[in-house]
């Protein structure tokens, strides 16, 4: 979701949902380092509970940038272990780090010894040639030994020579039932199931077997599926209508502006929000030729909404 999830869109994900929990895009450790890290860092105080997720390898880094996040505040710091794209690949961390144990080991050690906050472990069922159960629990384990109690499993493989990203989203298998036998070998594990989740059902088979469900693209694109599933779980009917997340939106959306920040910044995230309705495609058209020119403000949000057959 890099790229994706920035502070815009976690605070528009928000309003469906008082009680997820959100994750960052993904940030380096090297980035925070070496660059601005207060700004890379800034998320608003709605978004909790919130989760930093950081790349990297080496632990001294690493271990900065957990105490980093400790102080901006996030309610957790997540290692990325699982994503297969060349450049994350090319700086070492990410789902190659899998056939590494030991220093996803010496990072989880060296991060917990600078903050209270979870230090969790995104990662993949295996990489390449290492595709069966028993390479996959040793790795959990060795991560697990140094401290790791939650690890977020994406149930494919990652295929880091030959196939893209996207590609890696698709093609190799969904596993779930290595993700079940891992929760069912560690109890004393929090496993959390990501990959392939695009129902409310089938979200709730998942968690018979699981402690948590990780929703990505889902979310991402239709919204409202996040306010779906928070309700079959037990939580509450709000928002009653799309109509009222764009009136929740609107005080950001000014305070925002008024800071500087462009109206299609946030704009593109709401993309998404009349996903699968009456007159969406209008409002993601009107958004996408009228946000990103200069001064629009929340009257485009309006024109938007006005450019529907109905509002939902």
């Amino acid at each position: 979701m890099m790229d994706w999830t920035d502070r815009h869109c976690r605070y528009f994900l928000r309003r469906f949902s008082p009680r997820a929990g959100l994750y960052t895009e993904m940030v380096t450790a090297a980035a925070l380092h070496h660059g601005d890290a207060d700004g890379l860092l800034r998320f608003d105080a709605e978004e909790h509970p919130v989760a930093l997720q950081v790349g990297g390898s080496d632990p001294e880094l690493m271990a900065e940038a957990a105490a980093l996040g400790d102080e901006a505040g996030y309610d957790e710091i997540n290692i990325n272990v699982g994503c297969p794209s060349d450049r994350v690949r090319s700086g070492q961390f990410g789902a190659c780090l899998m056939a590494r144990p030991g220093v996803v080991a010496a990072c989880v050690s060296a991060m917990r010894r600078v903050t209270d906050r979870p230090v969790t472990v995104k990662t993949r069922v295996g990489i390449d040639d290492h595709d069966d159960y028993a390479w996959f629990r040793d790795f959990v384990r060795r991560v697990a030994d140094a401290g790791c109690r939650t690890f977020i499993v994406h149930a494919r493989i990652a295929i880091l020579g030959g196939l893209s990203p996207k590609e890696n989203r698709e093609i190799p298998p969904l596993q779930y039932d290595r993700v079940y036998r891992l929760k069912q070998e560690h109890p004393e594990l929090a496993i959390v199931l990501n990959g392939g989740i695009t129902g409310v059902a089938q979200a709730e088979e998942h968690l018979r077997h699981v402690d948590g469900v990780m929703i990505g693209r889902q979310a991402y694109h239709d919204p409202w599926f996040v306010r779906e599933l928070d309700h079959a779980l037990g939580g509450t009917m709000l928002p009653a209508r799309r109509t009222d997340v764009i009136a929740a939106m609107r005080p950001y959306v000014e305070r925002e502006l008024a800071a500087g920040t462009r109206l299609s910044q946030i704009t593109r995230h709401m993309l998404g929000l009349f996903a699968g309705q009456p007159g969406a495609r209008a409002w993601r058209r009107t958004l996408s030729e009228l946000a990103h020119r200069p001064g629009s403000g929340f009257e485009v949000i309006e024109q938007a909404l006005a450019a529907m057959p109905r509002a939902a």
